[in-house]
């Protein structure tokens, strides 16, 4: 055990040096963004203090826990101030790119949503959200996470604005939405982020995305850009199979005989090794970059060994209940299944971004109710998990760990920060009893407040 402690006390060390270099770095990418400097401290006090150990993240308990005086420094921050959240955006996209540098990475889309009380929040309307197990009024975000063999960061996010909503010129107005913002489907949405971190000079060779994802002009922007692609689809969904006849995936993959089922480790999990059985069917591509774009064109003929590429359908199975999940994909080049099956997974880890953004750097707490505080928001939420990811990264990369301990993780890596660099919150009693006195007048007022407008509203 004295062994165990000597190498996390070891990491403990290069963990709060490469915090300080990281950090540092991202804070120096960003400066230029902002007009003043009384700004830029700010915003890098909430960046840390979102990352502080306290109940639920806001400008009221985060005001506090910074030893503020009240939450309008950081309100004015994400409302008013003078700052370039777009092109702040840009450089941590770079930042991240140059951090990735020669490895394989993946970009994958998926979409979260935060419950709301009232449509008056940019974006908020009746609509699925898997966060909410169904239809609920919720904000919906699209967001594009950077994923590699050892690392998973996001690094671009676009809140979905539904139909009625960007048609609504009187709640657009309200919430501060910018004319240029449109209506624009999910996947426009990741399309249009995939195209700007490439730009940003991150090196890609791959989408993926679930059955959101799987509409053929996404797909086919995916391949102008040079990228491959995995993504999900329905078993229902329909394919073109090398003789130009259409089939449902469940029934195309009917095709695959018994022992052409292969076994395939997929991951960890708290069980154990997963492990699902795969197997994959040549199919006509229908997203060709100024093609035809119908599946059963001469000169579009797929799979392993086409000049124009692979284009296949892929079968996962759970070896125990024979759950079957279909997948569609294709590469510029040969590609083994082995390759298509290790970014198939790696879109999994999306998930565990959203986990780490909502659990430790308060990505749905912002309680922000127009378009700049939104985007200001999820902007440093996504700059904490950005800098825990790529600390971890450094950390895993400079020490030597026993064999017997897993590789740190975010998580115990947030656990060692405010343990050895973050400031505590601040609990001074003045400073608690200034604050209960503060929310308790300014609620006292907002309920009388709230009251009279109800009494105008029922006058005659």
């Amino acid at each position: 055990m004295t062994t165990y402690q000597e190498t996390v006390a070891a990491e403990a060390t290069i963990a709060e040096q490469a915090w300080a270099e990281t950090f540092g770095r991202a804070m120096a990418a960003v400066a230029g963004c902002f007009a003043r400097r009384e700004t830029r401290a700010t915003m890098a006090e909430l960046v840390a203090g979102l990352l502080m150990e306290v109940d639920t993240r806001n400008c009221w308990t985060l005001g506090q826990a910074l030893g503020h005086p009240g939450p309008h420094r950081l309100q004015h921050l994400l409302s008013r101030a003078r700052f370039d959240h777009e092109r702040a955006r840009e450089e941590i996209a770079r930042l991240v790119a140059g951090e990735l540098a020669g490895q394989e990475v993946v970009l994958v889309a998926d979409e979260t949503g935060d419950a709301k009380s009232s449509t008056d929040c940019v974006g908020a309307g009746p609509q699925y959200s898997g966060a909410l197990g169904g239809v609920g009024l919720c904000q919906v975000a699209v967001h594009l996470a950077a994923v590699t063999a050892t690392m998973k960061v996001i690094v671009d996010r676009a809140l979905y604005l539904p139909a009625d909503w960007a048609a609504d010129e009187e709640r657009r107005e309200v919430a501060g939405v910018p004319e240029e913002v449109v209506f624009a489907t999910k996947p426009q949405q990741a399309l249009s982020m995939v195209t700007g971190v490439l730009a940003s000079g991150l090196d890609a060779r791959w989408f993926a995305g679930d059955e959101v994802y799987c509409g053929r002009e996404l797909r086919r922007g995916i391949r102008a850009l040079g990228l491959g692609y995995t993504v999900g689809i329905a078993a229902t969904y329909q394919v073109t199979d090398g003789a130009g006849h259409r089939w449902e995936a469940r029934k195309l993959i009917n095709k695959v005989r018994p022992e052409q089922w292969l076994r395939r480790r997929t991951g960890h999990g708290a069980k154990g090794t997963r492990e699902y059985d795969w197997a994959w069917l040549e199919v006509r591509p229908d997203d060709t970059p100024g093609g035809n774009g119908n599946g059963n064109g001469n000169g579009n003929a797929a799979g392993a060994g086409a000049g124009a590429g692979t284009s296949v359908l892929v079968a996962r199975r759970h070896r125990y209940t024979g759950e079957v999940s279909y997948f569609r994909c294709w590469a510029p080049g040969d590609v083994p299944l082995g390759t298509l099956v290790e970014v198939i997974c790696r879109r999994w880890r999306i998930e565990e971004t959203f986990q780490l953004a909502k659990g430790f750097t308060g990505l749905d707490q912002g309680q922000v109710t127009c378009w700049n505080s939104w985007m200001r928001w999820s902007l440093f939420s996504l700059i904490a998990a950005a800098v825990l990811a790529l600390t971890a990264a450094a950390v895993h990369d400079g020490s030597e760990r026993q064999p017997r301990l897993v590789p740190l993780t975010c998580p115990e890596l947030i656990r060692l920060l405010r343990a050895i660099v973050l400031s505590p919150p601040a609990r001074d009693r003045d400073h608690v009893l200034h604050w209960t006195a503060w929310r308790r007048h300014h609620q006292a007022v907002a309920t009388a407040c709230h009251q009279q407008r109800h009494r105008r509203h029922d006058q005659p």
